[in-house]
Formats: structure tokens, C-alpha cells, sequence
């Protein structure tokens, strides 16, 4: 049920079905993300295939949640395919009931975690009250059930834990460094807190994002972000 869920969302693009990948994250997370316009799409296909054999199904919003998890997974010495944890990212957080009802009666279902932004938060609670996954009423609730919540966002936690320094010295490590420059020149973003002129770069890029939400989880793994560090123990 939940696959075909998937393939209603579909919109017709000309990519390779299979994958393609982005790029290998050797010795530290797997290999062979997509890329192009639908890439969210695709991702969370490739993540469904693979619920069948799951033990630990774990819900995010998009494919940079996804590739942050399994980064800081990899990077702390975990192997989250031979552990069957599946990481799934569902196209937002507004997908969550429908995914969950997807997933079954409860007694029938996976373990269940997931992570979600400051603002999707109670759409996440009333998912999982609604689906009979628990009956959270507060934060605490909702972690005791292995959901986490990221203040205000993954991005605002990754940049908080790494350091607006860090993260515009490893912007130029990366060569992005004029590209950053430029922003930083716009009348708009002129002046503004450098956290804020982060936070508009890594999202302006079609595949920026993704790429940078290895490094920065590659640059804190050993000050991860709380709600990424507490879903890693959980699951």
C-alpha cells in the first residue's frame, strides 16, 4: 500500500528510475543519491523498496534529512543497512498520516522514528495520535515514541552546532567561495548575520543542499545536533 502512495505522487520525469547517484561519500555514509528535479521523489521510492525487510522504519521530511542521518550514522561506525534501519523521506511534513496509514494497523507495524522541523511539529503529533502510533501531548512525548524535533530546522541546527567560521572556511575548501562572496554583496543580504547569509546559500543551489548537509554533519560529528544525535540512539 504504502508504495503505491508513491507512485501516485509521480510527475512524469524523464530521469533514470533507478537512481542516479550524486556522488560517493567514501568511508563515511552510502553512496548513489539522485539528483535532478525530481530527486525527492526518487528517493523516497528507493527508501520504499526497501521497507519490506525493515526492522526500524525511520520518517523525514526530505532527501537532505535522509543524507544527514545516514551520514552521522556511517560517521559513527553504524551500518544502518545491515542493522535494516530505512530511512524514508516522505516530501514533507504534511505526507506523515498518510504514510503512516500506509504503513498498516499498528500491531502489525514496523518500529516507527522519524524528525521533523520546529513548525511541523504538531502536524507530526496529530499524525501519530491520529494513526495510533502513541498519544503524544507534549515534545517529550513525541521523543519517548522516537520522534525528534529540530529547532527551527536541520539546517539552523547543523549551522548552530558547526559555527558560522567553520562553515565559511569549508565553503571555501569547497571552491563555493565566490559564489558565497556574491550573496554576501547582494543589496539584500548585505550586513546581514552571517548565519542568516548561510542559511539563504545552502538552500540556493539545486543540489547545494544535499551536498552540504554531508559536510556539515562530516564537520560536527562529534557535536551533533541534539535531535540527530537523540534519533541516532534511538534507532
Amino acid at each position: 500500500m504504502i508504495a503505491a502512495m508513491a507512485a501516485t505522487r509521480r510527475t512524469g520525469g524523464t530521469g533514470d528510475e533507478r537512481g542516479t547517484p550524486v556522488e560517493t561519500l567514501p568511508g563515511r555514509a552510502p553512496g548513489g543519491y539522485v539528483s535532478g528535479p525530481d530527486a525527492p521523489l526518487r528517493a523516497m521510492e528507493r527508501a520504499l523498496a526497501k521497507i519490506a525487510d525493515a526492522v526500524t522504519v525511520v520518517l523525514v521530511e526530505g532527501p537532505s534529512d535522509q543524507i544527514a542521518l545516514e551520514t552521522a550514522a556511517a560517521g559513527r561506525g553504524r551500518d544502518l543497512e545491515a542493522e535494516r534501519v530505512v530511512i524514508v523521506p516522505i516530501g514533507g511534513a504534511h505526507a506523515i498520516g498518510r504514510f503512516l496509514a500506509g504503513l498498516g494497523p499498528p500491531d502489525t507495524r514496523v518500529r516507527l522514528a522519524g524528525l521533523c522541523d520546529l513548525h511541523e511539529e504538531e502536524i507530526f503529533r496529530r499524525a501519530l495520535v491520529a494513526n495510533r502510533v502513541g498519544s503524544p501531548r507534549t515534545r517529550a512525548d513525541m521523543e519517548r515514541l522516537g520522534f525528534f524535533v529540530c529547532v527551527n530546522d536541520l539546517e539552523d541546527e547543523l549551522i548552530r552546532a558547526v559555527g558560522s567560521a567553520e562553515i565559511e572556511a569549508l565553503i571555501e575548501a569547497q571552491g563555493d567561495h565566490r559564489a558565497f562572496r556574491s550573496l554576501q554583496s547582494q543589496p539584500g543580504w548585505r550586513g546581514r548575520e552571517p548565519e542568516a547569509q548561510i542559511r539563504r546559500f545552502l538552500g540556493s543551489g539545486a543540489s547545494r543542499k544535499l551536498r552540504y548537509a554531508r559536510l556539515l554533519v562530516e564537520a560536527s560529528i562529534d557535536r551533533l545536533p541534539r535531535p540527530l544525535d537523540a534519533l541516532l540512539a534511538a534507532v
